[in-house]
This record gives C-alpha cells, structure tokens and sequence, in this order.
C-alpha cells in the first residue's frame, strides 16, 4: 500500500523478462562481451558438472567463503567442492545453519524458516561453542566468527540476482552484508548466475531489482551492490591498476542446464521470468504443509517446474499441485505454474486424460 508504483512496476517487470527471455541468445553474447571489456573473466557451462568443475579449477587455497545461492543449490555446488577437499563456509545465517545440518534449504528467501529458535541454539552450542539464547546474542556470536572466516578465504563466491548485459553489470541483494564482505574481502571472486538472469539494460535491470526485493517482502534491502569490474583505483598518476580494497580477480560464470532448450519451449519459458521473490511460497496452501520437502533443489509448485527444466526430474508431486492460481496472483510476473503443471501432467504420464491432467491431487508423497 505504501509503495503502489510498485504494482505497475512489476507488469513492466514481466514485459523485461519476457522480452529477456526472447532474445536470450543474443542477450548472453552481449553479456559476455560487456563483462570482458570491464576486466571480468567469463566462463559459459553447459551444465552443472561443468560449473562445478570450472568453479573447481578457479580456487586457491583450501577455504571458501560462500553467499547464499539458488543456482549453486542447484548443481550441488557445497557439497563438490567439500568431496573434492575444500572447506567451504555458508555466510548466510539460515545457510549457516543448514548446513550444519546438512539439510535442504526449505525457502528461497529464509533457508531455516523450519527451524524454532530453541533448535538453533542447540546447533550453534555444538558447532562454534555458543552459550547464547538471546537472538541478538546468536548473531553477534555468529558474526564474530565468520569474520575470521571472510579474512582467510582467498575465494569468495555469490549468485546474483540480475545480470545487465548491456553493462556487463551484477546486482546483488542483501540484508546481512555477508555478501559484500564474500565478493570484496577475498583476492578473487566467483560469482555463479543463470542466464535467466540476463536483461538487457542497467535501468531493466534496477527496475528487477526492485521489484524482486518489494515481493520478497522489503521495503528497502540493507544493501544493493553493483559490480561492474575488479576493484580498481586510478590515484597514483590516473595509471588504472586492479585489485585495491576489493576483489583482484572476478570471474562469472553463466549456467545453461536446461534453461537454453526451456527458452524455446512455449510453455516453459514463463517460468525464465520467475524472480526467486519466494511470494508464491508463503501464499502456496500445498507448501504450508510440505515446505521445502516440495521439489527437488527448487520447492513448491515453480519448484516443481525448475526441477524439470534443471534435471529433466519430474514425479507424482507434480501432482500436489492445486491448480489454484494462488501463486500466480502474488507472484510480481504473474507466472501460470498451474498451467505449467499441467503441462507437465501430460507430459510426464502421457497416459492421462485431460480430466486427469486437471485433478487437483493425487498421491501427494514427499519421501
């Protein structure tokens, strides 16, 4: 209600992803080349084992500092580069506890949104030696710790939640700061981003942006970073030279795994525009009971949806779903996942009829 331009914004929003999404190709090419111009290494992977062998290859060292990231949920990034002998540091606090756990993340937006305060203290006592039950005390504790992990790092690396190709621009959105600290106190950043991600403009960019962060539930975030090149200064003699205060090294790596073939598809392709608000989340009846045991690496009915395009993986909770139209009237680009889900129906059990396809449940089992 205090911002009603934002309802406005969002429709012009849907019209820059669609517009996006058409010309993805093409979109990708100039995005590639506007981040080289800026000094940035760009690497393009096919799936996610390339992304996660290239991501590999990139780091120095034995620690890595993390962002909270969907897309590297979505290939299995932590628990790579953890088989592979490298110790790799969740700064995100719901991330931070996750894994600790060893869970899934259960939302997009709050990862441990599952989680009772009681069950967190209990965690934190085990893993750094906490003896706090106050909620500001759990996070001056966890904070105090992980700085020590943001100094040593020699790798950082974050998702982004929009891409300008234009510009050869990231944008990132945070509350916590730690993805600040994970993108400029390390020597090289890697910053992973599915090609979704990509609109033309700066200013298309921004309005993503914001649009994203009012549906994720903000007024304002703490922070909006920008990055465009390495840290640089040009102060001794306007001689550029890279790597200042910030990171020296930036490399982005730009992921297919299936959104490429999904693109061309014209049932799919609405899904490219899905902004991971999490809106639909919290207004989905069917993930108040099943959370983020809905969906693969992605929950609930668009979950359902990117687990497809991913992974090729489809089952009966496809069928969970529904058809209530729920998510598409909260989500900021009115994406239809009942009719994707629908689709999915006939494709996955081609046996079906039309009345079946339509049915609203059907052996829902999450195990």
């Amino acid at each position: 209600e205090k911002y009603p331009q934002t309802i406005e914004l969002a429709r012009e929003v849907r019209e820059i992803k669609k517009r996006s999404i058409d010309e993805l190709k093409d979109n990708i090419k100039i995005a590639m080349e506007s981040l080289e111009d800026n000094g940035i290494n760009v690497h393009f992977a096919k799936d996610g084992r390339e992304a996660n062998k290239l991501i590999y290859d990139l780091i120095d060292g034995n620690t890595v500092v993390k962002s909270k990231s969907m897309t590297s949920e979505e290939i299995g990034l932590r628990n790579f580069l953890e088989s592979n002998g490298i110790e790799v540091w969740e700064t995100d606090l719901g991330e931070f506890i996750i894994q600790i756990l060893n869970e899934k993340p259960m939302h997009v937006i709050t990862p441990a949104i599952h989680l009772t305060k009681d069950r967190i203290v209990e965690v934190l006592q085990k893993e750094i030696n906490s003896s706090s039950y106050k909620i500001q005390e759990i996070v001056d504790e966890v904070r105090k710790f992980m700085r020590e992990k943001f100094v040593s790092a020699r790798v950082g690396i974050t998702g982004a939640n929009v891409l300008s190709a234009e510009t050869g621009s990231l944008i990132l959105i945070e509350n916590e700061g730690n993805i600040r600290l994970t993108s400029t106190l390390p020597e090289k950043h890697i910053a992973i981003v599915g090609v979704e991600k990509i609109v033309y403009g700066l200013s298309d960019a921004l309005k993503v942006a914001e649009v994203t962060w009012r549906f994720a539930g903000y007024k304002m975030p703490s922070y909006v970073d920008i990055i465009s090149t390495p840290s640089k200064t040009g102060d001794v003699e306007k001689v550029v030279i890279n790597g200042m205060h910030g990171a020296k090294e930036v490399h982005v790596i730009l992921l297919d795994n299936g959104r490429l073939k999904a693109a061309e598809n014209d049932v799919l392709k609405e899904a490219l525009y899905c902004l991971r608000c999490g809106a639909c989340m919290y207004e989905c009846q069917v993930y108040q009971n099943l959370s983020g045991y809905w969906g693969e690496n992605y929950v609930g009915g668009i979950g359902i949806v990117w687990d497809y395009i991913t992974k090729g993986l489809i089952n009966e909770n496809v069928f969970c779903c529904l058809l209530c139209g729920r998510c598409k009237e909260i989500c900021p680009v009115n994406i239809d996942c009942a009719k994707i889900n629908r689709w999915l129906r006939g494709v996955t059990f081609p046996n079906l009829n039309n009345n079946q396809c339509n049915e609203r449940h059907y052996n829902c089992s999450v195990e």
